[in-house]
């Protein structure tokens, strides 16, 4: 059974950052695509990052240039780094490995 452990939520001022992590069992993480979803109140759950199992990276356009994705497999652990936080990025963050499997997500919000 694959497990996902998100970490690393919290709250944060607009411009802040905040790193989230999440920890991959049950599987061989190498081998795997992983992104990063979020979901904010009233709105559906939407693709922010992905990440090939070699590292390849596509991001959604509202976050280029400020979220970089990026993956540890010695860890088992995938990473969103996310700078230059607004309001709007205020959501749950859930990870989502290749074959389906979800985390139980983490808050992340963004107010002064």
């Amino acid at each position: 059974q694959v497990q996902l452990l998100e970490s690393g939520g919290g709250l944060v001022q607009p411009g802040g950052s905040l790193r989230l992590s999440c920890a991959v069992s049950g599987s061989f993480f190498s081998a795997y695509a992983m992104s990063w979803h979020r979901q904010a109140p009233g709105k559906q759950r939407e693709l922010v990052a992905h990440i090939t199992s070699v590292g390849s990276t596509n991001y959604a356009e509202f976050v280029k240039g400020r979220f970089t994705i990026s993956r540890n497999n010695a860890k088992v652990t995938v990473y969103p780094q996310m700078n230059n936080l607004q309001p709007e990025d205020t959501a749950i963050y859930y990870c989502r490995h290749e074959n389906g499997f979800w985390g139980q997500g983490t808050q992340v919000t963004v107010s002064s």
